[in-house]
């Protein structure tokens, strides 16, 4: 997970002498340490390497991100604190520059001015996929439109396993970042969402958690299925399932600390009324043949096509005049 946009940070250029005006280290000194063993780093396309770091366990990081964190001539990262914690833990020496909301107007000009000289630079994140609540999305439309190649090294997203361990549908489901802060809008939030035929996934921070749940329950309802997941991959991972307006409760009585992924399931489907399928049924018959109609309507209300059928013969046969008398 990134960090919240509605949070206050220190600029990290106030707090660390940045390795940025250092020279790319020598191709024979770039490399990486596994359980104390060396690997050389391998010679990367010129571009820029969007690069998914772990989410909490360093060691979910992949070989591939590690031989591009150390293949690379700069590594542009939100916070070179935290950057180089994932970086000492395997020995590599690339340089860093922070990017990030303080300094990215000033610092965009000279990564690409970077890969206009060919070079190779690697973006992450704090934690996670890069671009993902961060910072990085102007770099990379950017690095496209002036002609640079773009590579993703996937890997770990805190909203990808905050719903694999949900439980909750994962066929289709909607990020929505961090929500508003304040309840008038985070409901409004809520309003527009509500009817999204997918399940929902929200980055919350502890503070605002317990709000963010009353207002889900109020706008969403009481009973709908949701999972809080907390420090996920961390040593106090947990996931809290239930109903929303059991979530709200939970949580509205505890103090809790960590990052957090809120995941709402998808609404119930509504029984479409009989007025409604008879209505979608009058349509159809007029373009079509019944039988053909009838798979139309079957399709979108998931009605039995053969109690389709019966009652679309009733409605064409209501729509035909009455034969004899005077016309």
């Amino acid at each position: 997970m990134n960090q919240d946009p509605n949070e206050p940070s220190p600029n990290p250029d106030d707090l660390v002498a940045e390795a940025e005006i250092a020279e790319p280290l020598p191709r024979a000194e770039r490399g990486f340490r596994v359980h104390a063993a060396p690997f050389p780093a391998p010679r990367l396309t010129p571009g820029l390497h969007v690069v998914a770091t772990p989410i909490g366990h360093l060691a979910d990081v992949s070989l591939r991100a590690l031989e591009t964190l150390a293949a690379a001539d700069l590594i542009a990262c939100e916070d070179t604190r935290v950057t180089r914690v994932l970086l000492d833990r395997y020995a590599i020496r690339t340089p860093l520059m922070s990017y990030n909301d303080h300094n990215a107007g000033e610092r965009r000009p000279r990564l690409l001015g970077m890969l206009e000289e060919g070079r190779a630079v690697a973006l992450v994140s704090d934690a996670g996929t890069p671009l993902v609540s961060d910072p990085g999305y102007k770099l990379v439309a950017e690095t496209i439109a002036a002609g640079h190649t773009v590579v993703p090294v996937p890997g770990p997203s805190a909203l990808l396993a905050a719903l694999v361990a949900s439980g909750l549908p994962s066929d289709a489901f909607l990020f929505a970042g961090f929500l508003p802060t304040r309840t008038e809008a985070r409901r409004r939030r809520f309003e527009e969402l509500a009817r999204v035929p997918a399940t929902l996934i929200f980055y919350e921070s502890p503070h605002r958690v317990a709000d963010c749940l009353a207002d889900a329950s109020a706008v969403l309802g009481l009973d709908r299925p949701a999972a809080v997941a907390r420090e996920l991959t961390k040593t106090f991972e947990e996931c809290v399932r239930a109903p929303l307006g059991e979530l709200a409760a939970t949580f509205a009585a505890r103090t809790v600390k960590g990052e957090i992924v809120v995941v709402v399931g998808p609404p119930a489907e509504e029984a479409t009324s009989e007025a409604d399928v008879d209505a979608m049924l009058r349509a159809a018959l007029l373009r079509q043949a019944p039988g053909r109609a009838v798979a139309e309507v079957a399709r979108l209300t998931g009605a039995d096509r053969k109690a389709l059928y019966e009652r679309a013969m009733a409605l064409k046969a209501e729509s035909q005049p009455e034969r004899g008398g005077r016309r």
